[in-house]
């Protein structure tokens, strides 16, 4: 073997035997903080996060509306401790074996369905009627905090690698191991929308005409906002009936949300000022 080819073998050699192993970047990070049994979920500390800064926001929205702002945080509170027991009740309720087998493993599932949202909703509006507070000024003032929990929520879905996006090429794509493929960071978009639409709605929020208008948009941009996002997102994997063939269970939602923003837009708006 000539001397030059020789040189070229050894370095090829040391070349594979030093190159290094391919490497998955993490773009996930789904916990905080991982030491033993002390688990601490990312998603879940921007969720506290997020809720304690729509609380506080709820105290500067109360103002403009011309509402108690203690009795707004009081309202806020009771619908959110609400939410998270019944949703829990709920969560125990379908899955009492696996609950009794490993309770602390259970709870700390995310568990809000629309069931628990519903019931959650009806819990509000009951408390609302109690305290004799107006429905529709209690509905703007909440606008922009419900927006803002939406941007916590999705950077926590982004932190933790849920809510997967479409395959992209595009140079943000993200990587959710041990996967390789690039996909659409939904999450990502969906906290960007969040935040420029708490924004816009506390700009309306200051000048809005009449009780529900900035309900009105609330819903009807989150709910457009929602339906456009569902393109990005991967298939949703119950399949099997044909509503879900026809649009994604979030799009139906986001329809009912546009709908309820319709009503509200050509209701008078004095049927439903106070909670019924």
């Amino acid at each position: 073997m000539p001397f030059g080819d020789q040189n070229n073998h050894t370095k090829t050699a040391a070349t594979k035997q030093t190159a290094p192993s391919p490497v998955i970047i993490k773009n996930v990070h789904p916990y905080l903080l991982h030491s033993g049994h002390l688990i601490l979920p990312t998603f879940g500390v921007l969720a506290a996060l997020g809720l304690m800064a729509a609380l506080t926001l709820s105290l500067r929205t109360a103002a403009i509306v011309g509402l108690d702002p203690d009795k707004l945080w009081n309202a806020g509170l009771f619908t959110l401790l609400t939410a998270f027991a019944l949703s829990r009740i709920l969560l125990i309720a379908t899955n009492l074996h696996n609950f009794l087998v490993y309770p602390i493993l259970l709870l700390t599932v995310p568990s809000l369905t629309p069931t628990g949202i519903l019931l959650t909703l009806l819990a509000a509006l009951i408390y609302l009627r109690i305290r004799h507070l107006p429905l529709l000024d209690i509905l703007d003032a909440w606008s922009p905090c419900a927006a803002l929990i939406w941007a916590f929520l999705a950077l926590g879905h982004f932190a933790e690698g849920s809510d997967a996006g479409l395959p992209t090429t595009l140079p943000w794509g993200i990587r959710i191991p041990p996967d390789r493929i690039h996909l659409h960071p939904v999450p990502l978009y969906a906290a960007i929308a969040a935040a420029i639409l708490t924004l816009i709605l506390l700009q309306q929020l200051r000048n809005r005409r009449q009780p529900g208008d900035t309900l009105f948009v609330a819903l009807a941009a989150a709910g457009t906002l929602q339906f456009l996002l569902t393109f990005f997102r991967q298939p949703y994997p119950y399949t099997s009936s044909a509503t879900y063939v026809l649009l994604d269970p979030i799009q139906w939602i986001a329809l009912g949300m546009i709908v309820v923003a319709a009503v509200i837009l050509l209701l008078p708006r004095k049927l439903v000022t106070h909670a019924v």
